[in-house]
C-alpha cells in the first residue's frame, strides 16, 4: 500500500475496524473510505456493489461483522450466519467486480474444531466438529476463507484471510448479554464496585483457557499482512495464499483472567462461578508460527492491555447498555 492508495475499512466503527483506521492514519495514509451502517447496509448486495463500483478502492479491510459472546451466538444463530455471510459475500465478490487490488478478510479462531490439538495450526481447519455454541458464526467465517481461496485459485486474485484469537481493547462492546468475556467482566466488576456489591457472578466454571490479543496489536498485524507482497507467502501457503492465525501465543484460564480484571478495576468482593452456564471449548491456543515467520509479533502484555481497556470503558462506556 502507498500512502495515497484508496483504502476502504469496512466496519470502521467497531473495535477492530476503528483500531485499523487509527493505525492507518498514524502511518500517514490519507485516502481512506469509511461508511457507517446507517449510510451503507453491507447485507444489501445492490447497494454494496454500487458503492464499490463508484469508489473503486485499491484495498479493502473486511472488519465488518455481527459478533457476540456465547449467549448471543446461542440465542441468535440465524442472525449470526445470515448477516455474516451476506456482509462478507457482498464485499469479497463486490471487490472482485470493482477490480480491488487486495482484500483482507478477518475471521475468527472459532473456525477450528472443538477438540483440536493445541496449539491450533491453520491446517486443522475442517478436520473435526465445531463447538456447537457458535457453530453458525464459525461456518460463516469458514465460508469467507474459502471464498477468498476460491477466487485466488480461479482468478489469481490477491485475497487474504487472517484468523485472530480472542480480542479485546479500545471501543469494545460492553453489552450485558452480547459482549465477549473481557468486556463483560470489566463491566460486571466495575458495576459491582460502584454499587458496593459483595460478589460478582462469572458464567461457567472458570477452568477453560483462552488466548487474548489487544485490538491495537491485531490492527498492526492486519496492516503488516496487507502490505506484504505475494512472494512473502511462498514458503507458508500451498497451493495458494490461505488463512493465517494471529495471536499472542499465550493463554490463561478464565478464573485467572477474572482475578486480574478484579484487581485492575479495584473490586474487593468475591468471585462466584456459575456452572449452569456453558464453558464452551476447554482450551483455544493458536499456533502463530506463520505470522511470526512473516515478521510480526504482538507487543502489548495482557495486563497492560486490560488497563488501557478499562480506562477506555471508564471514559466512554460507563453507561453502556
Amino acid at each position: 500500500m502507498n500512502l495515497d492508495s484508496k483504502i476502504y475499512v469496512a466496519g470502521h466503527q467497531g473495535m477492530v475496524g476503528s483500531a485499523i483506521l487509527r493505525k492507518l492514519k498514524l502511518r500517514g495514509f490519507n485516502n481512506i473510505i469509511t461508511k457507517s451502517s446507517k449510510e451503507l447496509d453491507l447485507t444489501n448486495q445492490e447497494d454494496t456493489q454500487k458503492f464499490l463500483n463508484k469508489e473503486k478502492p485499491d484495498f479493502i479491510f473486511i472488519a465488518a461483522a455481527k459478533v457476540g459472546g456465547i449467549y448471543a451466538n446461542d440465542k441468535y444463530p440465524a442472525d449470526f450466519i445470515y448477516k455474516n455471510l451476506m456482509i462478507q459475500n457482498n464485499l469479497i465478490y463486490g471487490g472482485f467486480l470493482a477490480n480491488t487490488q487486495r482484500i483482507l478478510f478477518l475471521g475468527s479462531s472459532c473456525i477450528y474444531p472443538k477438540d483440536s490439538n493445541q496449539p491450533i495450526s491453520e491446517e486443522y481447519l475442517l478436520s473435526g466438529y465445531l463447538e456447537k455454541t457458535n457453530e453458525p458464526y464459525a461456518i460463516a467465517k469458514i465460508a469467507g476463507i474459502k471464498l477468498c481461496e476460491s477466487f485466488n485459485r480461479q482468478f489469481n486474485t490477491d485475497f487474504r484471510s487472517v484468523m485472530p484469537t480472542n480480542l479485546y481493547g479500545i471501543n469494545d462492546n460492553y453489552h450485558p448479554e452480547n459482549s465477549h468475556v473481557i468486556p463483560s467482566l470489566i463491566r460486571k466488576f466495575h458495576e459491582a464496585k460502584v454499587n458496593n456489591n459483595d460478589k460478582v457472578e462469572v458464567w461457567g466454571s472458570g477452568k477453560p483457557k483462552r488466548e487474548f490479543l489487544f485490538s491495537e496489536d491485531l490492527a498492526e498485524a492486519c496492516i503488516h499482512i496487507m502490505n506484504l507482497n505475494k512472494e512473502s507467502f511462498k514458503d507458508i501457503s500451498s497451493p495458494q495464499i490461505s488463512h493465517i492465525n494471529i495471536g499472542s501465543g499465550q493463554d490463561i484460564s478464565i478464573a485467572n483472567l477474572a482475578e486480574i480484571i478484579r484487581k485492575i478495576v479495584g473490586f474487593k468482593g468475591e468471585i462466584i462461578f456459575n456452572q449452569n452456564f456453558p464453558d464452551g471449548t476447554k482450551r483455544k491456543l493458536l499456533d502463530i508460527q506463520k505470522i511470526l515467520s512473516l515478521g510480526w509479533s504482538h507487543s502489548t502484555r495482557l495486563e497492560e492491555g486490560l488497563k488501557l481497556t478499562y480506562k477506555d470503558y471508564q471514559s466512554n462506556y460507563n453507561n453502556a447498555t
